[in-house]
C-alpha cells in the first residue's frame, strides 16, 4: 500500500508546477530512485521531457518517454497512457484523476497547483486516497526555490 504526499503549490501557474516537478525529480533521483511520472496527456509529457533536458545547466536526470529509448531503461519515465510494468518505486501523478496503478508503487506524490479547479481535483483525489485507508502527508509550501 502506497504512501500518499500531496504537496500543495503556492503558485497557479502550470509551468511552475512542471518546475517544481523537475526539483523534486532531481532530489528523489539523487536519493537513489526510480521514478515514473504519470501526465495528462502526450503534450505534457513532452514538455515534461524537454524541461528535464533544459531545467537547469548543472543538473542531468537521465530520464525518456515510457516505452522509448535505450534498454535497459534510464530511472526516470515519464508516460501518460501506459501502465508502468517494471516501476515500484515512486510515482509522481500530474494528471487530475488517479491512476488505477497506482497501488504498485511504495509512494505516490500529487503536486497541487493554486488554482480553484485544480484544488478541487486535488481535494477529489485525497477523499479517494483516504476512502482507501492510505497513509497521506500534505506539504503546504509557502515559497519554491527552484
Amino acid at each position: 500500500m502506497p504512501k500518499i504526499d500531496f504537496y500543495i503549490l503556492p503558485d497557479a501557474d502550470a509551468n511552475a508546477r512542471l518546475l517544481f516537478a523537475c526539483r523534486l525529480i532531481e532530489k528523489l533521483y539523487k536519493q537513489k530512485h526510480t521514478i515514473y511520472i504519470h501526465t495528462e496527456n502526450q503534450t505534457m509529457a513532452h514538455e515534461l521531457d524537454e524541461m528535464l533536458w533544459t531545467w537547469r545547466d548543472d543538473s542531468f536526470l537521465p530520464h525518456n518517454l515510457y516505452g522509448e529509448g535505450p534498454n535497459p531503461a534510464p530511472p526516470i519515465q515519464i508516460g501518460f497512457d501506459a501502465i508502468p510494468e517494471k516501476h515500484r518505486d515512486i510515482l509522481i501523478n500530474l494528471h487530475t484523476d488517479i491512476p488505477t496503478f497506482h497501488s504498485q508503487f511504495a509512494r505516490v506524490i500529487e503536486l497541487i497547483r493554486n488554482e480553484t479547479t485544480a484544488q478541487e481535483s486535488g481535494r477529489e483525489r485525497y477523499r479517494d486516497y483516504r476512502a482507501q485507508q492510505l497513509t497521506i502527508n500534505t506539504h503546504k509550501l509557502q515559497t519554491i526555490e527552484i
